[in-house]
Formats: C-alpha cells, structure tokens, sequence
C-alpha cells in the first residue's frame, strides 16, 4: 500500500507553503504501510522560533484555502516543534535544534521518502 492521491496532493501543497516561507529541509516520507493513523509525514526546519510559526500559519492558511483543516495543533506557543494534523498528511515543522535532535527521518528511515515538486521562492 502506498500514499493516496490526496494525501500526495495535500503533502505538496503543504511543502510549497513551507518553501514560501523559507522551510528548508523539506521532506515528505510514506509512512502509510506501518502507521495506520497517516500517509504521509512532512518534515520541515525552520532558523527560529518566529519562522516556525509562520511556517505552520502558512501551511494552514493554504490547505484551508482547500477547505482543509487541521484537525489537531500542538506546539505553536513554544515555537519549536509544531505539529499540524491534517489526518492523512502530519506537518512537523521543527526549529534547527529539534530537527537534529530528535531525527524523524533516521526513525521512519525503512519507508520511503515522496518526491515532492516544490519551487524555490525567487524562481517564481
């Protein structure tokens, strides 16, 4: 079983939001095969705690433009690690320290990674 198609269309979405925004890092992993809660899990850094938070506004902001929204939030008032639960697609958004730390790629490293098409904010 891999991702559905809305879980990629939605993951995407999220992705170039994050681009806009200066996420970098950007990584998007199936994780449909051994987490029956999601599809995909998307993984973004951020510089600091402001940029965190802009990054999950944003994120929101354009999948609500979707008429999609986040059925669970945590994380925004610390401004390190947000989490956006959006059912089949989970946002984590972590500051620079966080992502190093904890290394969500190294502990989801046997599912494989989705390409995503996202383009850079001065190629537009």
């Amino acid at each position: 079983m891999s991702a559905s198609i809305s879980a990629l269309k939605l993951a995407q979405l999220a992705g170039q939001a994050a681009a806009d925004k200066l996420g970098t890092q950007i990584v998007a992993i199936d994780v449909s095969d051994v987490f029956p809660l999601a599809d995909i899990f998307l993984i973004v850094t951020a510089a600091n705690d402001r940029q965190v938070r802009s990054i999950a506004d944003a994120i929101s902001e354009k999948l609500a433009e979707e008429n999609i929204k986040s059925v669970q939030t945590e994380g925004i008032a610390e401004g390190r690690w947000v989490l956006l639960d959006f059912n089949d697609v989970i946002v984590h958004i972590q500051h620079v320290e966080e992502r190093i730390f904890y290394d969500l790629e190294r502990l989801w490293r046997d599912c494989p990674e989705v390409e995503l098409d996202l383009v850079a904010v001065d190629q537009r």
